[in-house]
């Protein structure tokens, strides 16, 4: 069973990843008159039909973008746990250990950013300067 503040951090995770879908929803909503449109008009609101490697791109960046601001909240959280623990063992080390695992994966994190970003545009260079 997950405790309280497992589950409303868990809540407030997915709030955040799901955030900016949610609104991209309601503006091409809105932008065809509420009503029920063709695939073509919902494209056209929202600004029409991109590329395969743009799509990709931008879902990398929300995504990478989205773990970047769990890793610094727990970054945080770890350094707010060090500072109440009151000289107990147990909880310096967690919050060390919670520290540690947060700065790893924030290297990961930049890491993956930095080749995906690398990838993307090599694929977009190649798509764009086709050539005889």
């Amino acid at each position: 069973m997950l405790k309280l503040n497992e589950k409303l951090i868990y809540l407030f995770v997915v709030g955040i990843v799901l955030n900016p879908l949610v609104v991209s929803a309601e503006e091409a909503y809105k932008g065809i008159g509420g009503s029920t449109k063709s695939l073509e008009a919902v494209g056209k609101v929202a600004g029409g039909p991109k590329d395969l490697p743009t799509t990709v791109g931008n879902l990398i960046n929300v995504l990478l973008g989205t773990l970047g601001i769990i890793f610094v909240i727990l970054v945080i959280y770890a350094g707010i746990l060090y500072m109440t623990a009151s000289g107990d063992d147990t909880k310096v080390k967690k919050a060390k250990t919670l520290l540690t695992q947060a700065v790893i994966g924030m290297i990961i994190l930049v890491s993956a950013y930095a080749i995906a970003s690398f990838v993307l545009s090599q694929i977009q260079g190649a798509t764009i300067s086709v050539g005889p």
